[in-house]
């Protein structure tokens, strides 16, 4: 893979990751349930909200609305001490092996050099925000969980964050970090499936499972 271009030591240059299977082997969000829940409630909690997963595979609701559905089944009324607990527990079993080499390999050059390193994922914050800690990145945008009296309502608080959704919590975090004339601007983006195309059309240079990607 091509190194790093110039410039270097810039904090105002963005590196944008995507999660799962980008910076993962696969998929995290369903093994984390997996684990969480135990396979039997698990499996339950798929036949709930199996016709949505159904339809959506058949393409005929979108991905958010499948994934609101799982949650619902899945995580409605946990407490945010369970989620901590189901974390750890995935952290230790599930995680480790996990990391693919070359983009962690990217991860560590962009970090050497200075560059702000975000963390951009349709997965939610309930295991992903000590991810990101344990990675090292300066800032985590992902699907946030509603809370309420220290319970998972199961609804997202904010939007399904894939497709163009990556693209405006990126933008709306630059402004917001470094503000609207600072020059910050994503120059690199790492994804691997068609929801992070958008994010990869915004960086100046893009990598797609580990190709340059021209868009």
């Amino acid at each position: 893979m091509p190194a790093l271009k110039k410039p270097i030591d810039n904090p105002l240059v963005v590196a944008a990751f995507d999660f799962d299977g980008t910076l993962t082997e696969r998929d995290t969000f369903v093994p984390f349930l997996a684990r969480g829940l135990g396979w039997p409630k698990f499996l339950l909690a798929l036949l709930k909200c199996s016709p949505w997963l159904a339809a959506f595979a058949l393409r005929l609701i979108p991905n958010n609305v499948a994934k609101q559905k799982l949650m619902l089944a899945a995580l409605k009324n946990k407490t945010t001490a369970q989620m901590d607990d189901w974390t750890s527990s995935w952290l230790a079993n599930d995680f480790p092996g996990q990391l693919q080499s070359w983009t962690m390999a990217r991860l560590a050059e962009h970090q050497q050099a200075g560059h702000c390193c975000v963390m951009v994922s349709a997965s939610p914050d309930i295991y992903l925000k000590r991810v990101a800690q344990q990675l090292r990145f300066d800032a985590l945008l992902c699907t946030e969980m509603a809370v309420e009296n220290g319970r998972l309502t199961g609804l997202m608080k904010t939007p399904n964050c894939h497709g163009e959704q990556k693209v405006l919590r990126l933008q709306e975090w630059v402004v917001e970090r470094f503000g609207a004339d600072s020059g910050a601007e994503v120059v690199y983006a790492y994804g691997d499936t068609a929801g992070d195309k958008p994010m990869l059309r915004l960086a100046a240079h893009a990598f797609y499972r580990g190709e340059p990607w021209q868009g």
